[in-house]
């Protein structure tokens, strides 16, 4: 941090914060619903090849960019999503009100996005060489069913990175160093079916999923390690007057410990066969049925407090004179390395935001540009500059 080369970084940094305004609008306006990253993804490339970054569209759709450094230093991974959770034909448009800037998407995590184009022009326009590589990210698939596939295919095609640090719209003074694991399912209840009269006496699939809910209610799972569910959503039947042929369920099961996120994953699952047994004895029938199919698969995993990558990120928090940032676990992007046992963290893109997720989400520039600082003053610590300092991240292989 005393050298006049990451002094001049962190002041570009700072002078770059009003051009990043104008990315942030652009980029918010470019709906990205989940599935559909490609025009946001185009867009994000043209920007970074006019700053200078060599970079392409990969196969799962992707905006990769590798900035090479002097050789034999480590490969780290900087990204941050493409995609929101908006459905198509949500209104982006931005609007700003009493210095708060408002749009579906602009801090979870357009805001990221920009703040890696302002990385990469900082470092560019003042040339500034680091030793290790800085493989530049815009992916896809963080939201909703996404499965993180977009990161899956990073970590499956680039089987020589050593560390990964990500954008979110993190509170500041947090790092994300846990990564909280999910499975979810689709359930599909499937019966008979008949009129609520004349056949009475069948069995419902709606009835049993009904049965599944309530035993799965009365799952118990741990406190520590943290270990949750829900159903988030349930819909079947055709109509008030017929036992329903047809019913679904969708549920949710997270945990920051994999054995404790097995464990609820089948004692939820037997809760299902268990009410779908009751529905059919109840009515002396064996023509219920119902199928669990898993819809997502979020690994855990955890990067260690005295592991170089985190302390570089509590260090650089504190060299801008910020009390020791708070560890929490999440789930976010970081989960695949972590899964891997590769180093990964999660920093603030910078700027008070909320309603996430929601269609009131806003963001505040204020300030902003401080955590865009610290996390490149880790990015930098961890690959390390050319005639300032070695690379703190060790290359695993």
């Amino acid at each position: 941090m005393a050298s006049p080369a990451t002094q001049s970084v962190m002041q570009a940094v700072k002078s770059d914060h009003e051009r990043t305004l104008v990315d942030l609008k652009v980029l918010t306006e470019i709906a990205a619903p989940p599935f559909k990253e490609k025009a946001r993804a185009e867009a994000f490339l043209a920007r970074a090849k006019a700053l200078g970054l060599d970079a392409r569209i990969d196969a799962e759709g992707n905006v990769i960019g590798i900035r090479k450094g002097t050789g034999n230093g480590p490969k780290l991974l900087v990204s941050a999503h493409l995609d929101t959770v908006f459905p198509e034909g949500t209104d982006v448009t931005v609007n700003i009100r009493d210095g708060k800037w408002y749009a579906p998407g602009i801090s979870d995590d357009t805001r990221g996005l920009t703040v890696l184009l302002s990385w990469i022009k900082v470092l560019n326009d003042l040339h500034i060489q680091t030793v290790g590589d800085l493989v530049f990210a815009a992916n896809v698939g963080e939201e909703e069913l996404g499965d993180l596939r977009g990161m899956k295919a990073i970590f499956r095609e680039h089987g020589d990175l050593d560390g990964m640090l990500g954008l979110e719209p993190d509170p500041s003074g947090s790092i994300t160093t846990g990564g909280v694991g999910s499975h979810r399912y689709e359930v599909t209840f499937k019966g008979p079916g008949g009129h609520s009269y004349v056949t009475f006496g069948l069995p419902s699939a709606i009835h049993a999923m009904g049965r599944a809910v309530a035993k799965i209610a009365d799952v118990r799972p741990p406190a520590n390690p943290k270990t949750t569910f829900t159903v988030g959503t349930a819909s079947g039947g055709s109509a008030v007057n017929a036992i329903a042929a047809e019913a679904r369920m969708a549920i949710d099961i997270r945990s920051s410990d994999n054995s404790s996120l097995q464990a609820a994953d089948r004692e939820i699952l037997a809760a299902i066969a268990e009410g779908v047994a009751e529905e059919n004895a109840r009515w002396e029938s064996t023509a219920l049925n119902y199928s669990a199919r898993l819809i997502g698969d979020r690994p855990g995993g955890n990067t260690p407090r005295d592991s170089r990558i985190v302390q570089a990120a509590v260090r650089a928090n504190e060299a801008f004179g910020r009390a020791a940032p708070r560890l929490v676990p999440n789930s976010s992007d970081a989960n695949v390395p972590m899964s891997l046992g590769i180093p990964a963290v999660i920093l603030s893109s910078g700027g008070e935001s909320g309603g996430w997720h929601s269609k009131g989400e806003w963001w505040n520039p204020a300030n902003a540009w401080v955590d865009a600082q610290v996390g490149l003053a880790t990015v930098l610590a961890l690959v390390g500059v050319r005639d300032v300092s070695e690379p703190l991240l060790s290359p695993r292989r």
